[in-house]
C-alpha cells in the first residue's frame, strides 16, 4: 500500500537560489525565490487552464483504510541519521546537485513507526526508495487515538462516527466558511490540511491554548477566482493589494492530475499576515451530535462544537468554545 502523492509540488515559475538564510525555514541557509519566466514544467500541465485554489496553511494528511476502516494519517518523512545527513548536507554546501548524492537506504535512514507508508510519488530503483532533494522520503502514518504526538490530529477524528471536522465553503452561500462533520469514507483517498491553534503558528488566530480548535480543510476546496495573468509582477500585486491575494500562496490544479504552486516567500513577500482572506469570510457552524448513536465518543472539541451548532460568527477568530 502506497499512500497519497505528497513529493514536491514544482513552482509555477523556475527558481534561483539566494545565499542567504531561509525566511520561511528555520536553520536554512539559502532561500528559493522566483524568477520571471514560467517553469516549462507548468507550461506542459496547461497551466493556463488549470483551477487556482488557494494555499492553506496547516500540516498535510491523507485519508486511507487502516484495519479496515477509513483513517486519517498524518504526514511523517522517513529522514536520514545524523551521519548522512551530515554528508548530505556537505555535499549541497558545495554546491553540488541533491540528485547526484548517493543514498543507501538500508543504512542512511532512520526507522519508521509501524504501518508507515511512503507516498505514492516517491521513486523506485532497483527496488530501493529514491528520497527527495531534501533528503526525505515522504511519507504517513496513521494517527492512532491515544497517541500524544497526533493528539491535534486526533481532535478533528472520531473513528466510531466515522466522521472529520471539516471546513469548507457553504453550498448556499460560497463567500460563508463552513464547520461541519464529514464521513471519513467520502474522504478515502484524499488529501488535506490540519490548521489550528498549535499548528504552523497558528496564522489564522483559531481557537487559543485554554480551549485549541483544529480543523481539517480538503485540498482544492477554495477556488481563486479573479487571478491576474500569470507574469511576475502581476501576481505579485496581486498578493500586496488585493484582498484575494492576502493567503499563503497558490495551488494550481491541472488537467493532468499535477500540482504546480507559488508561495509568498517565492516572491520575497511576508507570511503570515495580521488578516488573512480566510478571516475576512463569515463562519457557520453545522455540527449536530444527536442524530449520531455513539456521541458519548466524541472528542471534548467534538462536543463543543455541538453545542454551538447553527451559531454564525463574523470570522474564525471570533470563535471561541464555550
Amino acid at each position: 500500500m502506497a499512500g497519497a502523492v505528497q513529493q514536491k509540488i514544482p513552482c509555477v515559475f523556475l527558481t534561483e537560489v539566494k545565499d542567504e538564510p531561509s525566511s520561511k525555514r528555520e536553520h536554512q541557509t539559502f532561500k528559493v525565490v522566483a524568477s520571471e519566466t514560467l517553469n516549462p514544467l507548468a507550461l506542459n500541465a496547461d497551466i493556463h487552464n488549470a483551477l487556482p485554489t488557494e494555499k492553506i496553511d496547516g500540516t498535510c494528511c491523507y485519508v486511507a483504510s487502516h484495519k479496515d476502516t477509513p483513517y486519517l494519517w498524518a504526514r511523517f518523512d522517513r529522514k536520514p541519521t545524523k551521519q548522512a545527513d551530515k554528508r548530505f548536507k556537505k555535499h549541497i554546501l558545495l554546491k553540488r546537485s541533491p540528485k547526484d548524492f548517493i543514498w543507501n537506504v538500508d543504512e542512511d535512514f532512520r526507522s519508521v513507526p509501524e504501518f508507515w507508508i511512503p507516498a505514492k510519488g516517491v521513486k523506485h530503483v532497483d527496488g530501493k526508495m529514491v528520497p527527495d532533494e531534501n533528503g526525505h522520503i515522504p511519507g504517513w502514518v496513521p494517527v492512532e487515538h491515544g497517541n500524544k504526538q497526533y493528539c491535534w490530529h486526533s481532535s478533528a477524528v472520531n473513528y466510531t462516527l466515522g466522521t472529520a471536522i471539516i471546513m469548507k465553503p457553504q453550498s448556499e452561500d460560497p463567500e460563508t466558511l463552513e464547520i461541519c462533520l464529514v464521513q471519513l469514507l467520502d474522504l478515502l483517498e484524499q488529501t488535506l490540511e490540519l490548521i489550528g491553534t498549535n499548528i504552523n503558528g497558528n496564522p489564522y488566530g483559531i481557537g487559543n491554548k485554554k480551549n485549541p480548535i483544529h480543523l481539517l480543510v480538503p485540498h482544492g476546496t477554495f477556488l481563486i477566482k479573479n487571478l491576474p495573468a500569470l507574469d511576475h509582477n502581476s501576481l505579485i500585486s496581486w498578493f500586496e493589494h488585493c484582498q484575494e491575494g492576502k493567503v499563503e500562496g497558490i495551488v494550481w490544479h491541472c488537467r493532468d492530475g499535477s500540482l504546480i504552486k507559488l508561495h509568498r516567500h517565492h516572491l520575497e513577500l511576508c507570511w503570515p499576515l495580521k488578516d488573512t482572506y480566510l478571516n475576512s469570510k463569515p463562519v457557520s457552524i453545522r455540527i449536530n451530535l444527536c442524530k449520531y448513536e455513539y456521541e458519548d465518543t466524541a472528542s471534548n472539541l467534538l462536543k463543543q462544537l455541538s453545542k454551538m451548532d447553527s451559531r454564525k460568527y463574523a470570522s474564525l477568530k471570533d470563535i471561541v468554545l464555550d
